[in-house]
């Protein structure tokens, strides 16, 4: 499961042109080591020449953003929107539009890629027919190399250090991995401006029709410096087991925090073993919704506010803590890690906040098993009534790095992640997601099924390279992509964004994982009733002394820097 991955709709930046930066003194390779990985990675390098830090105006500086150009060869009765709804397909096109008639776009050497995987590992490149195919369609072999999710952050650092660099490699986000900083970028990855920025990106069409949104993230050093893997603005709804509520002949939409505590203890049965909810963290997350809190970081003029030192935040603390007392929680909720799908999907429990993804791998594997199995979704309702808020979902789950090198090899590996960019409709899109028909999928009408072989092909991990943008399609159950494409026009008209997404802070990549995971230990305590609510002023003022005023700090320099 990727992370949850949370006013007014993001609009597309305004393109810009990059400022004159100034003279930075040269950074060493040991240098840039010694501060890029020692710290993250605990290596020591010796003998370590001069080395200044990017300043947070470096590292923040504007840089012209791509031309954003929809692709238009297919359409559709429920089409993106520039607001950021997605597409909705019922069915794949019975003749995909052929993606590049003049042959494999990018013959040349084979490209080295570095990336993460959730699912198992496929089976080799000489096992694999879907990844042969795609190698023959690309022009080129694309060996990737992949890691589990858990082990790529030491992995990268490790990548670094070593120096044997792959041409392409993932970089998560700089508060997920701490050796990702601006300087590293600068000395060992290619400033891709010249090629995508501005009317540039026609060279490249499918790299073109991902949304501006995704591409924000992407600009460091006053550069454009990765390739986005553009995920959906929207976020995930909270799913409802609707077979379940409507068999107790329960309204599913609740209109108040109110409403929605008398549906959580309607729904709860202990002797049938089901529970409103087995989640506390994303319960949490439904509140500071239901209070319009800030996704991660609230911005007043120019001024940084941390969600976790809101009194939203202690507000929706004490509100979980109130539900677990009720006994509305999984009593496993707080001991077992990692359930909370299973239990919803077997019916443990009625009520899940999940990613976009997730609706269609519900149905994947539990329908099959549940007789009347139904999904609904759920808007945060405001906290005393109306409206609530719903959190942007980052606008990519991590973004790709390209190695420096000569200039026609840098074009050959932006056509290349051009081609794993072709949108739904093409058959680049078919073969690179289902394979090759007989051995990967099957035709249910016009609809690609996988086979048992293609289902652990598709597993080729293309979506951690880059990707088109995010679709509704679900050929099993078609009729739940109106359902989809609803919530997302519901979602967008409510998006809180985090002002704090495209911006780099030092002291955030290096300090807020360990926050994050002290401050969730204090969080959980709190909601448990292990611990009072007073805990969690002293742990605000901890983490204002020891990180957050600095990183607060940071931003406010970044957000002055990019909009200034």
């Amino acid at each position: 499961m990727e992370p949850l991955e949370p006013l007014e709709p993001l609009q597309p930046l305004e393109p810009m042109q990059p400022p004159q930066s100034l003279p930075r003194p040269a950074l060493s390779r040991r240098g840039f080591l010694a501060s890029a990985v020692g710290v993250s990675a605990g290596l020591t390098l010796a003998g370590c020449g001069d080395y200044r830090l990017a300043t947070a105006r470096d590292a923040n500086a504007q840089a012209r953003l791509p031309t954003y150009i929809p692709y238009k060869g297919v359409t559709t009765s429920m089409p993106a929107t520039s607001d950021g709804v997605a597409p909705g397909y019922l069915n794949y096109p019975a003749d995909p539009v052929k993606a590049f008639p003049d042959g494999p776009p990018a013959k040349g050497p084979g490209i080295d890629i570095m990336t993460l995987i959730f699912n198992p590992v496929p089976p080799p490149e000489g096992r694999n027919v879907l990844w042969q195919n795609l190698n023959g369609s690309v022009g080129c072999d694309l060996n990737f190399a992949i890691t589990p999710v858990g082990d790529y952050p030491p992995k990268f650092a490790v990548t670094i250090a070593g120096g044997d660099l792959p041409d392409a490699m993932l970089m998560l986000r700089p508060d997920q991995n701490s050796a990702a900083t601006p300087d590293m970028l600068d000395t060992l990855f290619e400033d891709l401006t010249p090629h995508l920025s501005g009317d540039n990106i026609r060279d490249y069409p499918f790299l073109a029709n991902i949304p501006t949104a995704s591409w924000a993230p992407c600009v460091r050093n006053g550069g454009i410096y990765a390739l986005p893997m553009p995920r959906p603005l929207s976020g995930g709804p909270t799913y409802t087991r609707l077979d379940l509520i409507k068999k107790r002949g329960l309204d599913p939409n609740p209109r108040s925090w109110d409403e929605f505590v008398q549906l959580c203890k309607d729904v709860t049965d202990p002797k049938a073993n089901q529970y409103a909810l087995g989640d506390s963290v994303t319960a949490w997350e439904l509140v500071m919704k239901m209070l319009k809190a800030p996704n991660n970081w609230r911005e007043e003029n120019g001024r940084f506010t941390w969600y976790y030192e809101t009194e939203e935040a202690k507000q929706s603390l004490d509100a979980v803590r109130r539900l677990t007392q009720a006994g509305v929680m999984h009593p496993d909720t707080y001991s077992v890690l990692g359930k909370a799908k299973e239990w919803f999907g077997s019916g443990q429990t009625v009520m899940n906040p999940d990613a976009p993804a997730a609706w269609n791998d519900y149905y994947t594997n539990f329908a099959p098993t549940t007789e009347g199995f139904d999904l609904g979704y759920l808007m945060a309702p405001g906290f005393d009534g109306g409206e609530g808020g719903q959190w942007q979902g980052s606008a990519n789950y991590a973004t790709l790095i390209i190695k420096k090198a000569s200039k026609s090899r840098i074009q050959q590996i932006l056509r290349a992640m051009n081609a794993l960019a072709a949108p739904f409709g093409t058959d680049a899109y078919l073969l690179r997601k289902y394979g090759v028909r007989g051995p990967d999928h099957t035709l249910k009408g016009t609809d690609p099924v996988l086979t048992p072989q293609g289902q652990a092909e598709a597993t080729l991990p293309t979506i951690f390279a880059t990707d088109a943008p995010f679709t509704l399609y679900y050929p099993a159950k078609p009729d739940i992509v109106h359902d989809q494409y609803a919530f997302q026009k519901e979602a967008v008209k409510v998006l809180i964004p985090n002002p704090a997404e495209p911006l780099y802070s030092p002291t955030d990549s290096k300090k807020s994982k360990l926050f994050g995971t002290l401050l969730d230990d204090t969080r959980k305590g709190i909601m448990q009733g292990r611990l009072p609510l007073k805990e969690w002023d002293d742990a605000m003022k901890n983490w204002r002394k020891e990180a957050g005023d600095q990183i607060r700090r940071e931003f406010e320099q970044a957000w002055e820097t990019r909009n200034s």
